[in-house]
């Protein structure tokens, strides 16, 4: 037996935060016993040999960094996969602010604004997006590594003119977390 005959179905979780999640583990090699191991949502050692699938289930995941192992006693020792999970929550807001600025906007001055998301997850999948208008201005990513929500301020740094005038600006959060996660990705 190798790793390689165990299959987790799906292969990758993505979920978000407080919601339920579960996952097969499946083997089609003779075995003496399979399970989960996770620091949640264990199920216990299943010693039948005719037992080939097993499930992971969570009904509400508050974990934000979990890695649930499935494994499998096989006559050459035990094998076992680790099952993807990443966990997400979307903002609770996204905003526009001037940075130091409350008078009118004169042209040619140059004004910082700010685009603010609250509490977000994980940061490495955001991008945020600058448009003026309809026009996308600036945008960046994170390569940050962290699971549990952050806040964000993402400064776009502008020079009015006359031909500026009545612009509207606008930033957008999006977490993408690829074809697993929601589709089309969450904004925010």
């Amino acid at each position: 037996m190798s790793c390689s005959d165990l299959e987790l179905s799906p292969p990758k979780a993505v979920v978000r935060f407080e919601d339920p999640v579960s996952a097969n583990c499946s083997t089609s090699t003779k075995h003496y016993g399979m399970g989960w191991e996770a620091h949640v949502g264990k199920t216990k050692f299943c010693h039948y040999n005719d037992v080939n699938v097993i499930t992971w289930n969570v009904t509400s995941l508050t974990d934000w960094v979990i890695e649930p192992i499935c494994y499998v006693n096989a006559a050459d020792g035990q094998h076992n996969k680790t099952l993807s999970v990443i966990v997400y929550k979307t903002p609770d807001s996204v905003s526009v602010s001037y940075v130091n600025h409350t008078d009118p906007v004169m042209e040619k001055t140059q004004y910082e604004l700010q685009c603010n998301t609250k509490n977000i997850a994980p940061l490495q999948y955001l991008s945020v997006r600058w448009y003026k208008g309809q026009n996308l201005v600036d945008s960046q990513t994170f390569t940050d590594d962290s699971k549990t929500p952050v806040n964000v301020s993402v400064p776009l740094l502008i020079t009015p003119s006359r031909a500026d005038d009545g612009a509207q600006y606008r930033c957008e959060a999006e977490l993408d977390l690829g074809a697993e996660g929601p589709q089309p990705p969450t904004t925010g």
